[in-house]
């Protein structure tokens, strides 16, 4: 019998293993598959509710036209983009050109990846939150980049240290990523640290790709955008989407917003990488960024019901964490008497109690005495949670 070719993978892949919930949630498939276990697993942020209905109801009405299945603009439809370029002004107070500041994405997660293999040559210096979305770091080394994690913890706030990074130098640094309402820590953004971060990227020649999903999520505050820090267009990209304060997750409809030369640019890699969403998605969204007050203040009614749910289950846990937080998640500190770190800590609970909790540590070395738990359950699953590890963790 012939041997088959022997076919290297890409050396981009070294060091970049599959995605953290992709394995780990297999893995915990076999389990329940073997053993007849029942684990309530409260680790990814995939939204369970549905969007408005008047955003289904417009995506049916436009699928049944005869003359939208081609392919569609690479830079998005201009129905998109005006909408995009709307609701902007409406709820950040931010004014967009939607000719050229507005770019449509199939989700954020795709624009980071694009943004690095725009802007990023091998060798360049890429400053990553610690601890942060993993996407960040796998989209900085495989396109080469040099990936230099930022702290945030409780002594700086969950925000950056610029005096500290200044020290330690950024030569050759090109990118830095944010992300406020952060991911996981929950942490909500201020003006005053908007503008320093403007300024930051200004002084050092630092181009700031803001990632902005969670601003509608479980935030007190009035959604913010980067965007209106005077002198951010000139510094700054931002993006957004519709996963989550839309709860659109799988339709993938997200957007860059920044000056047009910088656009321009990750058009170029964008339109040699995929093609324009199916036009009814686009149609559909605009009636979502249409979307009035009552839409987010009834989404936050069942998200602050699910908090306190969450909350119960973090105290029978004996762990300790900030109220405030938001977005789709809670971020909590695993108790100080356990001896091992987030995973043994994740794992400990799953063992105990058919819990499964996501392990900080798998958002960067600032997340090892911490844990994150999802909203993104009915509250009777979370409350479920809590009595099991009530009842289990007294025997």
């Amino acid at each position: 019998m012939s041997k088959g070719v022997a076919i290297e993978r890409a050396h981009r892949l070294d060091g970049t293993g599959e995605y953290y919930f992709s394995r780990r949630l297999r893995e915990i498939a076999e389990i329940e598959a073997a053993t007849g276990r029942k684990i309530i697993k409260l680790a990814m942020g995939s939204p369970d509710l549905p969007p408005h209905p008047a955003v289904i109801e417009r995506l049916s009405k436009e699928a049944l036209r005869p003359d939208v299945h081609k392919y569609m603009s690479f830079k998005g439809e201009p129905i998109l983009r005006k909408a995009f370029a709307d609701w902007y002004g409406k709820w950040y107070g931010v004014k967009l050109d939607f000719e050229s500041e507005v770019l449509p994405l199939i989700g954020s997660k795709e624009g980071i990846m694009h943004i690095c293999q725009t802007f990023v040559n091998p060798g360049d210096r890429v400053l990553v939150p610690n601890p942060g979305y993993a996407a960040y770091k796998a989209a900085v080394k495989m396109t080469g980049g040099v990936m230099l994690p930022y702290p945030l913890n409780k002594a700086n706030g969950f925000m950056p240290d610029f005096e500290a990074m200044e020290r330690e130098g950024l030569d050759g640094v090109k990118i830095m990523f944010i992300n406020y309402p952060n991911m996981p820590t929950g942490q909500t953004p201020t003006r005053e640290l908007f503008e320093k971060i403007v300024d930051f990227g200004r002084r050092h020649n630092i181009l700031i790709v803001h990632d902005n999903p969670y601003s509608f999520i479980r935030n007190a505050s009035a959604p913010m955008s980067i965007m209106s820090i005077e002198g951010a267009r000139e510094v700054a990209l931002e993006m957004n989407s519709l996963s989550k304060g839309h709860s659109m997750a799988g339709w993938r409809v997200g957007v860059v917003v920044g000056k047009k030369e910088w656009l321009d640019s990750i058009l170029t890699f964008k339109s040699n990488m995929d093609t324009g969403m199916f036009y009814p998605v686009q149609a559909a969204a605009e009636t979502a960024l249409s979307l009035g007050q009552e839409w987010f203040e009834e989404l936050n009614r069942i998200y602050y019901a699910r908090e306190k749910q969450g909350y119960a289950l973090l105290d029978a846990l004996g762990c300790t964490y900030r109220e405030h937080q938001a977005g789709l998640f809670i971020w909590a500190e695993i108790p100080e008497q356990f001896e091992g770190d987030s995973i043994a800590f994740s794992d400990w609970v799953m063992d105990k109690c058919d819990v499964f909790l996501t392990p900080g540590l798998i958002f960067g070395s600032e997340g090892e005495r911490y844990i994150r738990i999802t909203l993104c359950c009915p509250e009777e699953l979370l409350e479920q949670a809590a009595t099991r590890v009530r009842e289990r963790l007294r025997k």
